[in-house]
């Protein structure tokens, strides 16, 4: 049974020092950051995205119900993306869809805007000239938002991605209450989240889902809660909030 959706409050505590504008599509709902309103330019190329997605739903039902990698092949960037991390990370290519559209939404708007910060669902697109603190949020463990994950201006642009068994309406095998992952392909970052995420259903899983997470080449760095324990792996600095 899918989980209830949980309220976005964490929004309304984001301070990116850029001007914050929200864009709503079907079920597509972001929380970008630029140096200037950009609605317009973010709701045309969501739609642009948007719509090489649901064609290719037309053509191939399974691309939005498989569990497991497609063998698809789509001259689409975005599609193209998702079908590379879903074969990665052995998942279906939607688990990818939220960092994917985060990503290539953001990398539209930075020809209007050389900062810009897209956040889809908890999935994120960051790029800007600016040292980032991203407060990871996992749901009632005792750690949620407790801690910080310090992203260096030398590293973005970047996708930082958490999925979880605990919080929010979507489908995960697991229990984690956050796994973050970075890595520059917001939608490798997506998908691998999913994977990790599926691993965990006790704290004990922490430590297998970390060498998990070594084996996906691309991976730059991952934190795993699972109520008051955590793991982490790779190029992650972590700070108290």
């Amino acid at each position: 049974m899918p989980r209830a959706y949980v309220e976005r409050t964490y929004r309304q505590r984001a301070d990116s020092g850029l001007a914050p504008f929200s864009v709503v599509v079907e079920q597509t709902d972001l929380l970008v950051s630029a140096e200037t309103n950009l609605e317009a330019e973010t709701r045309a190329s969501v739609q642009r995205h948007r719509r090489a997605l649901e064609r290719c739903i037309g053509e191939h039902p399974e691309f939005a119900t498989s569990l497991t990698p497609l063998s698809l092949s789509r001259s689409e960037p975005l599609l193209a993306e998702m079908l590379r991390a879903s074969a990665v990370c052995n998942v279906g290519p939607m688990a990818a869809v939220a960092g994917a559209i985060a990503e290539f939404v953001g990398r539209d708007l930075l020809r209007f805007s050389p900062q810009v910060l897209v956040e889809n669902g908890g999935d994120l697109f960051v790029a800007t000239h600016e040292e980032r603190v991203l407060s990871i949020f996992a749901g009632e463990s005792p750690l949620s938002e407790r801690l910080g994950l310090k992203i260096p201006a030398a590293a973005q642009p970047l996708g930082v991605c958490t999925s979880s068994g605990t919080v929010g309406p979507s489908l995960s095998f697991g229990r984690a209450d956050a796994a973050t992952v970075v890595a520059r392909s917001a939608a490798f970052a997506d998908a691998a989240a999913t994977a990790l995420a599926n691993r965990i259903h006790e704290a004990a899983d922490i430590e297998p889902a970390l060498e998990m997470a070594q084996q996906l080449e691309g991976l730059a760095g991952v934190v795993l809660i699972k109520g008051d324990r955590l793991g982490a792996w790779g190029a992650v600095e972590l700070v108290r909030l």
